[in-house]
């Protein structure tokens, strides 16, 4: 079961009392395809394995509640997080309670954890290529009430530069909304593009001047032992990535 290895714990300097983690792929009872720490109930698996796999992530953790799960749709909504369990469609979720854990879900997409120097609320975030498009980090930086410079953000695995290849219509979509983003893309031949998730992200947290930018450098397709990928495997699990404010 769950063991300190399956899990990362973000390196960053975030203020007391701020926790942070991201699971892997490894460490619960969920059978292929979905194998072993699937957290999502929505993509297939057992659902009585989903909730003993959630139950078991909340005890090896020590969580001061069950993680606020949300139903993710790709989109830019954000959310106050509730005391745990169902959340509403949305694909960010902050929260300035402590002991109330704000989770988000990926297989591919960019999970993005946020938190400022006041250490007084958090944020995780689901980024894919069309909530990035349509400014999630946006929505979710605007929850706090603080300078860019006063808030940190951490970028947990995603699929990586060399293999997350789009079309022209994506790069578009980029590029039209701000042609500093071509960086991010680079020719695969035949109209496709290698897409730079991670640098599209920087680009938008850079433009808000926040004071610190850690984490990315993974790639979930290229990484089957550790990641579920759903470019890669289609039919798979999902990983979650958690922040909260620790109760005094």
């Amino acid at each position: 079961m769950l063991r300190m290895t399956d899990w990362i714990v973000p390196e960053w300097p975030t203020p007391a009392g701020i926790r942070s983690v991201i699971t892997s792929r490894r460490g619960g009872c969920s059978d292929p395809p979905y194998g072993t720490l699937n957290l999502a109930d929505h993509v297939g698996d057992d659902r009585e394995r989903v909730r003993r796999n959630r139950q078991h992530l909340t005890s090896v953790l020590a969580l001061p509640s069950e993680p606020f799960w949300l139903q993710q749709v790709h989109g830019c909504d954000l959310v106050e997080c509730g005391q745990s369990g169902c959340g509403p469609a949305a694909d960010a979720v902050t929260t300035v309670d402590s002991g109330r854990v704000c989770a988000v879900l990926t297989a591919d997409c960019l999970p993005l954890l946020l938190c400022n120097r006041a250490g007084n609320r958090v944020a995780a975030v689901h980024a894919g290529w069309r909530g990035l498009a349509a400014g999630v980090i946006e929505a979710a930086l605007a929850a706090f009430d603080d300078p860019g410079e006063e808030l940190l953000a951490w970028l947990g695995p995603a699929i990586g530069p060399d293999a997350f290849e789009v079309g022209d219509e994506v790069r578009e979509v980029f590029l039209r909304a701000s042609p500093a983003d071509e960086p991010a893309f680079s020719p695969s031949g035949a109209g496709r593009w290698l897409a730079n998730i991670y640098l599209l992200a920087e680009n938008r947290l850079r433009r808000h001047n926040l004071s610190f930018v850690g984490g990315g450098g993974y790639c979930t397709l290229s990484e089957p032992e550790r990641f579920f990928s759903y470019r890669r495997d289609g039919i798979t699990g999902r990983m979650a990535s958690l922040i909260w404010i620790e109760p005094d």
